[in-house]
């Protein structure tokens, strides 16, 4: 799977639907891809394992997120993110979203 087959795509602002934090994807896995017991651990409402996952930087923190679909909405807000490794990822942010530096997937 592509990540155009995904929901949110790579530099799309997102909010978590359960934490309500604000952030934006920079990578997009097809399916869940880390460890059974990083799952059993963090993944605590059992999201599926079989549809997409994302790797989020999250607006004010300095930490990123691995992220099932179902518990993200796109945010709308149209305000850019902070957050130290934005640089690393992207270049500038253009009509809400972020421009990637590199395709990852």
């Amino acid at each position: 799977m592509s990540d155009q087959e995904a929901r949110f795509q790579v530099g799309q602002l997102v909010r978590h639907k359960l934490f309500d934090y604000r952030g934006v994807v920079y990578d997009v896995d097809a399916e869940f891809s880390l460890s059974e017991e990083w799952y059993e651990t963090m993944a605590r409402s059992r999201p599926p394992k079989d549809r997409p996952w994302y790797h989020v930087l999250v607006h004010d923190g300095d930490h990123t997120t691995y992220v099932a679909e179902r518990n993200l909405v796109a945010d709308d807000s149209g305000e850019a993110i902070r957050h130290p490794e934005l640089g690393d990822y992207f270049g500038e942010f253009k009509d809400s979203r972020y421009i990637p530096r590199v395709v990852l997937n």
